[in-house]
């Protein structure tokens, strides 16, 4: 199979590095992981042989990389916890200060994101229950190796990400792709890079759970209803 007709997700969990790439050109990879990368490619309007110039230096790179394919599960649920739950813990509150203090010092001027902080403020609350669900609940359950009883957990997961993609796509509209204006202050620029990395790590995350962590669970689940 071409490399433009497998998925995205597919190849963010086999390709370590290429979720870069997909960031660059936005690319969906997380929520929207099961679109082909011709189809997204088509979709975003991106030149596919620049494309295709950049996946290869990516794949000749790859060997160096950590993959998270073959890790066990206790090991992958404690780096998603560790590397992606605690720090949107610490990301988000910042996050919304900082947009507070944005909205009340240049409220009125042209690209001033009104409506950023309530809705990190709203994000910031799914968020966090969202993670408490998976660290009390489908997480002991996939440590456990109780796969018959995740099947519930993990689709109302998936569909919980699929809000939190909708989220981002609200930030980036608040924010003009969250692209601080000319002449932005420090607090305004330091919101912004802060939202692009929040984006981005949101981003993996997503894709560590639904195309890696769940879809193994998923393929497992499978093999036992056709063993």
């Amino acid at each position: 199979m071409s490399i433009l007709d497998q998925s995205l997700g597919q190849l963010a969990r086999d390709i370590p590095g290429i979720t870069a790439v997909f960031h660059k050109y936005q690319l969906d990879f997380c929520c929207g992981g099961k679109q082909s990368l011709r189809a997204a490619a088509d979709q975003r309007n991106v030149d596919i042989d620049t494309l295709l110039k950049e996946l290869e230096s990516v794949q000749s790179a790859a060997m160096s990389e950590q993959s998270w394919t073959g890790v066990p599960d206790s090991r992958l649920i404690e780096h998603i916890v560790s590397r992606y739950h605690d720090v949107h813990r610490r990301q988000l509150p910042e996050l919304i200060r900082l947009a507070r203090r944005v909205e009340q010092v240049h409220a009125g001027r042209f690209a001033c994101p009104a409506g950023l902080a309530v809705h990190l403020e709203r994000l910031h609350a799914e968020l966090e229950n969202h993670m408490q669900k998976e660290e009390r609940m489908l997480f002991p359950l996939i440590v456990q190796e109780l796969h018959s009883m995740t099947t519930g957990p993990i689709t109302v997961m998936r569909r919980e990400h699929d809000d939190h993609g909708a989220a981002l796509a609200v930030i980036d509209s608040l924010t003009e792709g969250i692209t601080p204006p000319a002449g932005a202050c420090n607090t305004w620029r330091a919101l912004y890079l802060g939202l692009e990395t929040f984006k981005t790590d949101l981003m993996n995350h997503i894709h560590l759970e639904n195309n890696i962590l769940f879809d193994r669970i998923d393929k497992q689940l499978e093999g036992v209803k056709h063993g």
